[in-house]
């Protein structure tokens, strides 16, 4: 492809020859004879500093945001906010032929993302995932190293779902992607907001910049379907130009309302009353399932599609790997597995658990390391107030000492005369829980939820959590 066509429609600020290109990447490792290599300024390394070195390599041209002297560059604002559409015009703008579903959020996008997913299919559209848990083009899997891949990763899966008859995609949006440019220039036919709470501090500094991040996707959609419920709902699209939807439990003025729900151990039950009034059943259980079902439902409806035969979709919809998942076991007791590590998202899953759990619920869960340290007595305090029993272990320590994460924890369980036991080593902890288990008991293992991998110190470990489960009971 010509270098020309690549920056079509990006405001370039110099001359240049318009050459072959082979590829494009922000990666200096990937840099080989006819690639277009664009600098981005990042956290700990500046590709601009290695912009002469890429030519050498063979670059055909190199993208910078500042005059670095070379014959070869080329010249525009902002490289990181380019590099988007480079990729779009790279891949021959595939997003332009699917109608994109972006969800965005501090709980609830990857459940929500698949139950749309499973409604849209069960309305005989073909459909392409983006996500937290893995990537999908129709039936077919790609693994997910980022909640949103980075723009080059990203184009690359649209146009695969364009090759395949994707007519939708539906991703998860977060944050960083939002803030980095990850999805820059990308329209989104439909974009929905579950609820925000603390989270990401750690990159984004202060809650102002973890709002406006989230809020850059409803500036470039459609329609935007909001929480009522959440306080941020109405602010979040506040004095956009897109049309806005609402969904509600609580608030009757909603466009779609949940009123009269029902739970139980094997889903949640209401009625949607919008222009008309109809049954929603959801085999996903837990209070959070009613705001997942009735966001996926209300999306369906927004996007057109009849309103009896979105119902009868959605319960034929399962649950999604490593979210309230219930691991096998032939015991008088029940193990769950959640991804929930936020303060919120713990509290979410261990009052849901409360409303269905004829025993105790043991709560066993940790705190990633160089992540925000704030939430960490937050989520002590939650779940020693809410739990009858805590398990405090490791999640993801990476370079923290995890004795030192366990101790964050900890200060916000010191008023709490809820049971405490701690046990470092996650495995260690696990099989503590099925030991000390009882009759009734529910035990939640929460914080991997998806995750087959433990972060530490020295490095990437296989940790799977259902695996440590099974190798108890055959043990």
């Amino acid at each position: 492809m010509k270098l020309k066509e690549i920056l079509k429609g990006i405001d370039v600020r110099n001359e240049y020859a318009d050459k072959e290109v082979i590829n494009v990447t922000s990666d200096s490792r990937l840099v080989k004879e006819g690639f277009l290599f664009v600098c981005i300024k990042g956290a700990s390394f500046d590709g601009h500093n290695v912009a002469e070195e890429m030519l050498n390599k063979g670059a055909v041209a190199v993208v910078c945001e500042r005059d670095l002297g070379l014959k070869n560059q080329i010249l525009v604002e902002n490289s990181r906010e380019v590099y988007s559409p480079i990729c779009a015009n790279f891949f021959n703008n595939p997003a332009n032929s699917l109608k994109l579903i972006g969800l965005t959020g501090t709980n609830g996008k990857t459940t929500t993302t698949f139950i749309i997913k499973q409604i849209l299919e069960n309305l005989g559209k073909k459909v392409g995932l983006i996500g937290t848990v893995q990537n999908m083009v129709g039936e077919e899997i790609y693994p997910a190293h980022y909640t949103t891949p980075d723009p080059y990763e990203l184009q690359s899966l649209f146009g695969k779902m364009v090759d395949a008859g994707c007519e939708y995609c539906v991703m998860e949006v977060s944050s960083q992607a939002l803030a980095q440019g990850r999805v820059a220039g990308i329209r989104f036919t439909l974009a929905a907001f579950t609820n925000l709470t603390q989270d990401h501090l750690d990159y984004h500094k202060t809650w102002e910049n973890y709002f406006l991040s989230k809020r850059m996707l409803f500036e470039n959609c459609d329609i935007a379907l909001t929480n009522l419920d959440d306080k941020n709902g109405l602010k979040i699209v506040e004095g956009l130009d897109c049309k806005v939807k609402t969904y509600s439990v609580d608030n009757v003025n909603s466009d779609y309302t949940a009123k009269n729900v029902c739970f139980s151990s094997d889903g949640v039950k209401y009625e949607l009353v919008t222009d008309r009034i109809g049954r929603v059943q959801c085999h996903i259980p837990g209070r959070f399932s009613v705001y997942n079902s009735l966001c996926a439902v209300s999306v369906a409806i927004t996007l057109g599609f009849d309103f009896e035969e979105t119902l009868l979709a959605i319960a034929k919809c399962s649950g999604v790997k490593g979210r309230i998942e219930v691991v096998p076991t032939d015991t008088n007791y029940t193990v769950i597995i959640d991804y929930a590590h936020s303060p919120d998202g713990l509290e979410n899953i261990i009052t849901s658990l409360r409303e269905i759990s004829k025993g105790r619920v043991v709560t066993l869960f940790g705190c990633g390391g160089d992540r925000d340290k704030t939430k960490r007595p937050l989520m002590g305090e939650i779940a020693s107030r809410l739990s009858d029993f805590c398990i405090v272990t490791s999640d993801n320590p990476r370079s923290e000492n995890p004795s030192k994460i366990i101790n964050d924890i900890l200060e916000g369980m010191n008023n709490s005369k809820t049971p405490i036991k701690v046990i470092e080593n996650r495995k260690e902890a696990i099989n503590w829980a099925l030991d000390n288990a009882k009759e009734n008991d529910i035990i939640l293992l929460a914080g991997k939820g998806h995750e087959t991998y433990q972060i530490l110190n020295e490095g990437t470990i296989h940790f799977d959590e259902r695996e440590v489960v099974a190798e108890h009971f055959e043990n």
